[in-house]
């Protein structure tokens, strides 16, 4: 999906005194020639209208930081050299003795160095890290609130698009030839969509898990419009009965609707970030830690594409139980990989959380059957 370069970046530089423009080089490992960007659009408030510089203490050569086009032309994502999120403050062979050892890990909120743009032909490319050394310049121009908001908003934007593209829905209106009451392995055929999407998903959760507004940029970036109505509602009901609205009326104590989030996706999504807060971030892909947060992941995109997404093509009964079949066998995975976690944890509490998370994957799994059988 993203690119992801930080750990390839030796040095960068980047232009945004002219307003509406930013234009920057990025030196990466096993590269002769920088990658050249010129992007529409502008930083955030702390960069913008300034020189941004920034250097890698320790870059490393990447797999495909060779694929990528030298001439980086496209729109500006989210750019901030502020980015609030929770870092260790113990080197990396202290936090894996730490870790080893099921010791609590120091942490800080710190500010990242996060820089996002959508790559005309390499799509959306990431760069995102605490470690960079970084020299800004004093402000040309300044940007204030309003413009703020408006860039961010622009930025929504250009990520729900770029999701489209990955996401490529067909249109329903299309699909005259289609049976509604195709069986669930016809649709098994149909479930390359569903792959996209849920990639498409994990990427916008990975984004936006820590935001305070997650839930609707979640939605509006997946194109789920109908579960942003219901959220909006929900918010409207929640203030009628906080005596928020001045003027009050029978409808404003609602029922959410059909497009409100399922509440097995809602679980599923809930279990996967605590498993991704529970367990070894940067474990290999053949380790249990990774293969349990990939499961839940999966889980969670598929019930979010199957039951939140609103489409009249995901509502049909053959696609929703070919999907939950498929989530099934993710959760009997998952559930092997929390039990392989447990039998070599010694600290009690790790013991306990891990123990937590089998017993909710076992309740996501038995809600998942039960809706099977009222399907059928």
């Amino acid at each position: 999906m993203a690119w992801r370069i930080e750990e390839a970046v030796i040095h960068g530089e980047l232009d945004n005194t002219v307003e509406g423009c930013i234009s920057g080089k990025i030196w990466l490992v096993g590269r002769d020639e920088p990658l050249e960007l010129e992007l529409e659009g502008d930083g955030w408030r702390d960069i913008a209208g300034t020189k941004l510089k920034f250097f890698n203490r320790n870059p490393i050569a990447h797999w495909d930081s060779d694929s990528l086009e030298t001439q980086q032309k496209g729109l500006v994502g989210d750019m901030t050299a502020s980015r609030r999120r929770k870092m260790p403050t113990v080197s990396d062979e202290e936090l894996l003795r730490l870790h080893d050892a099921n010791m609590e890990i120091p942490t800080q909120v710190c500010n990242m160095l996060y820089l996002e743009w959508f790559s005309d032909i390499n799509g959306r490319v990431v760069l995102e890290s605490a470690n960079f050394e970084l020299d800004i310049s004093d402000h040309l121009w300044e940007m204030d609130e309003d413009a703020e908001d408006a860039q961010k908003l622009a930025n929504l934007h250009a990520m729900r698009d770029f999701m489209a593209q990955v996401i490529r829905r067909r249109d329903p209106g299309a699909e005259d030839s289609l049976s509604d009451d195709l069986d669930e392995y016809a649709w098994e055929e149909r479930l390359k969509e569903s792959d996209r999407l849920t990639d498409a998903y994990q990427e916008v959760l990975e984004k936006y898990m820590e935001d305070a507004d997650s839930e609707q940029k979640e939605a509006f970036v997946m194109g789920w419009d109908g579960l942003l109505d219901a959220m909006a509602e929900r918010e409207e009901c929640e203030d009628a009965a906080l005596g928020l609205d001045e003027n009050p009326d029978e409808d404003d104590y609602c029922d959410f609707g059909e497009h409100d989030a399922h509440p097995l996706q809602a679980k599923a999504q809930e279990l996967a970030v605590m498993a991704m807060d529970l367990v070894q971030r940067d474990a290999g892909q053949s380790s249990p830690d990774y293969q349990l947060v990939t499961c839940l992941l999966q889980v969670s995109g598929k019930l979010a594409g199957a039951l939140n997404g609103g489409d009249d093509e995901h509502t049909e009964t053959g696609y929703i139980l070919a999907v939950l079949k498929r989530c099934i066998h993710w959760l009997n995975q998952a559930v092997g990989a929390c039990q392989e976690l447990m039998a070599s944890e010694e600290d009690t509490d790790q013991l306990a959380a891990l123990a937590h998370t089998r017993s909710c994957i076992f309740e996501i799994r038995d809600g998942i059957t039960e809706l099977r059988r009222e399907l059928k």
